[in-house]
């Protein structure tokens, strides 16, 4: 009977190997992820099969159907762009950039804090809130008892938040958040069925939608290293943003889109009828991850980099760029292009300080600089190319880019690209400019991480 069993378990991994190499090869793929995945099935196909069938799916329209956008049709001719990356992003199928928006950037943490308690308080009829953080400490119960004050004055209430992200929540808060009549959910449980390719695919996107008029939105999670009453002396430098105007209606169809797949209800869409703000930003959100059908911020940010003409700054805690974004970079840097690249000189992910060597190696070669932020951990994700700029919740690394749920808001208005090159000038007066460390151990370390990375 024992070599039955062997038998039946060479044809079991066979055939598993034969359907994992069929899916990879119908999936939108860089040719290196499509060859890093097939040689590991190949080689190791007990390890590498059941890994993929965890991890390995990027899209999956079966279970994310895409973002459904209210472009509020007049039945006249589309928008003309004002950018570039505008036409770019419509060309994806997202709304057109909207004028006339109020933008207020938040860097401070004391007063986003106070930004999100006055969003929160001041809703009258609906709050719709995402995060991937919503932490266990003075700040997130803060937050959270804000939110049940509403609910419990007769405000919809609507709480979501990544299960892995909080997997330890306020949960004597959020309990009394439900009482309350607030309605609280997580997105992609820990456990799930084998093959969904779920786990992997975290929801890293973050905002509060109060009344379907106002939102609030940016790097920040919910938690005392994000933004709090009062500074703490370890917190992170970080940007997060208010905007008032038609753009929100925009976040609340993202919103809409994860609230469904989490809760299975369907929301009825409310398109919003905004007042005239009178304000001076012009600004699109791309929203990103296995629900969008394609990678336009990804894409779009690679075309914006190709055209550049004068300047090229980047804020990201962990820097891991793509092969085509790295090496976009790297071209712009040749081309004369001012290129910088702001991290943290420590972050709290050991391991993606130890992979961005070789890449930012790569851009200082090229003429490129890299800055280190030496107060502490910066967790910000922005920058600005020639006369746009965006702010988000994407990191410039493969993981935000082409698997996690993210947004971007990107900016074409003067006034606040302006704004945006002085806070990045601020940051950058605390900064060291040094190479990454060398040596034949560290190079083949991280050429080995760089040659596994593309297995996303």
């Amino acid at each position: 009977m024992s070599w039955i069993m062997t038998h039946l378990e060479i044809v079991v991994i066979v055939l598993l190997t034969l359907l994992a190499a069929v899916v990879i090869l119908q999936q939108r793929r860089t040719p290196q992820s499509t060859a890093a995945w097939l040689l590991a099935i190949i080689v190791l196909p007990w390890v590498a099969v059941p890994l993929f069938l965890g991890l390995g799916f990027r899209k999956q329209s079966t279970r994310y159907s895409p973002v459904h956008f209210l472009k509020g049709d007049t039945g006249g001719p589309p928008p003309r762009p004002v950018h570039t990356l505008d036409a770019t992003m419509q060309h994806f199928g997202l709304p057109a950039a909207a004028p006339g928006q109020n933008l207020r950037l938040l860097g401070d943490p004391v007063a986003a804090y106070e930004a999100v308690m006055a969003l929160v308080r001041g809703a009258e009829k609906r709050l719709d809130v995402l995060f991937y953080i919503v932490s266990n400490d003075a700040t997130g119960v803060a937050f959270v008892d804000a939110l049940t004050e509403r609910a419990k004055a007769g405000v919809k209430v609507r709480l979501l938040m990544d299960r892995l992200g909080t997997f330890r929540g306020p949960a004597a808060a959020l309990r009394r958040l439900q009482a309350a009549g607030g309605d609280v959910r997580f997105y992609s449980p820990l456990l799930q069925v084998p093959g969904s390719g779920h786990l992997n695919l975290r929801n890293h996107r973050k905002m509060i939608i109060a009344d379907d008029a106002r939102v609030f939105s940016g790097g920040m999670n919910i938690g005392a290293h994000y933004l709090g009453a009062k500074a703490l002396e370890d917190g992170w430098a970080d940007l997060a943003f208010l905007l008032e105007g038609r753009a929100v209606q925009s976040f609340g169809d993202v919103f809409r889109s994860d609230w469904e797949v989490a809760s299975g209800e369907q929301l009825e869409p409310t398109p919003m009828v905004p007042a005239h703000t009178g304000g001076n930003a012009t600004v699109q959100l791309v929203p990103s991850g296995p629900d969008i059908a394609e990678d336009p911020l990804h894409d779009g940010l690679i075309r914006a980099l190709h055209l550049a003409e004068s300047r090229i700054w980047l804020v990201t805690p962990y820097f891991v760029p793509t092969e085509a974004l790295g090496a976009a970079l790297t071209i712009a840097a040749r081309r004369g292009v001012d290129v910088r690249v702001l991290v943290p000189d420590r972050s709290n992910q050991r391991l993606a300080d130890f992979a961005r060597g070789a890449y930012l190696r790569d851009l200082q070669e090229a003429g490129g600089h890299a800055l280190y932020y030496q107060p502490g951990m910066i967790h910000a994700k922005a920058g600005v190319i020639d006369n746009m700029g965006f702010v988000g919740t994407a990191n410039f690394d493969v993981r935000s880019m082409l698997l996690n749920f993210e947004v971007t808001l990107l900016i074409y208005d003067a006034g606040t690209v302006g704004s945006l090159c002085d806070w990045f000038e601020h940051l950058s007066e605390h900064c060291a400019m040094e190479k990454p460390p060398t040596g034949l151990f560290r190079k083949v370390a991280e050429g080995l991480f760089r040659l596994g990375a593309p297995i996303l």
